[in-house]
């Protein structure tokens, strides 16, 4: 370490440089390294910054940044809610619309109609199985007078003939039945139109009230929302 030289200079000044020399000597043996390094001033630096970063990073929002936060989140939820209220609106209109449910009902009439034409015992359905077993049978009898076939031929394809013609009959039997069950509903349902039409404004209401319930949650959030915001506007101890 180079010795400062005390010669020539006042009592009071060689006092001040040992002091100051104690005073180095000590922070060294204290910090562990030499003050006058560029490492130790560089660790000193350090030190000071960061506890300064520390100091700052601790630093509790102030009023006006928590003002800012409630008023940025509230106003995120104004679109969104905005649009619930109007869907939610046009919502109500159209499951309370009397017009919208008897033009169900009446879509519900017109369906039920054709099907009880179509499956009735002179219509489409009830023909079917007739139609199938009237082409075996005019099978069977042509192939019993045509001479193309060996009659070994002719009777195995009579044979097959006859197997469909026991097949159509039973199936022709389900259709039958099912057709007759399918009527019957069909006819029942034809004569409570009066009550399935409150039974379908009654569905409607249901959804009525489930859109007034989310409605309200909406509506509640956001006044949850607007609560902090005015609270974060009052001065504190108000």
């Amino acid at each position: 370490m180079t010795r400062l030289s005390t010669k020539g200079r006042s009592p009071a000044f060689a006092t001040a440089l040992v002091l100051a020399a104690f005073a180095l000597s000590g922070f060294a043996r204290a910090d562990g390294s030499d003050p006058l390094s560029t490492s130790g001033i560089g660790a000193l630096s350090n030190k000071i910054i960061g506890g300064s970063q520390s100091s700052q990073s601790s630093t509790p929002a102030s009023p006006v940044d928590e003002f800012s936060q409630q008023l940025e989140d509230f106003q995120k939820t104004v679109p969104d809610l905005t649009k619930k209220i109007q869907d939610s609106a046009s919502s109500i209109d159209s499951v309370t619309n009397i017009d919208q449910a008897r033009a169900e009902i009446d879509d519900l009439r017109g369906e039920v109609s054709t099907l009880l034409g179509a499956v009735s015992d002179n219509g489409p359905i009830a023909q079917l199985g007739a139609k199938a077993l009237a082409h075996i049978h005019a099978k069977l009898k042509a192939l019993a007078q045509d001479g193309r076939f060996k009659p070994e031929e002719r009777q195995y394809l009579i044979e097959q003939w006859q197997r469909l013609d026991a097949q159509t009959q039973s199936a022709t039997k389900e259709l039958e039945d099912a057709r007759s069950q399918f009527v019957g509903l069909l006819q029942t349902l034809q004569s409570n139109e009066d009550f399935i039409a409150e039974l379908v404004e009654i569905r409607q209401a249901e959804k009525a009230l489930d859109v007034i319930r989310g409605l309200t949650q909406d509506i509640r959030n956001a006044s949850t929302q607007l609560n902090r915001l005015i609270g974060s506007i009052k001065p504190p101890g108000a």
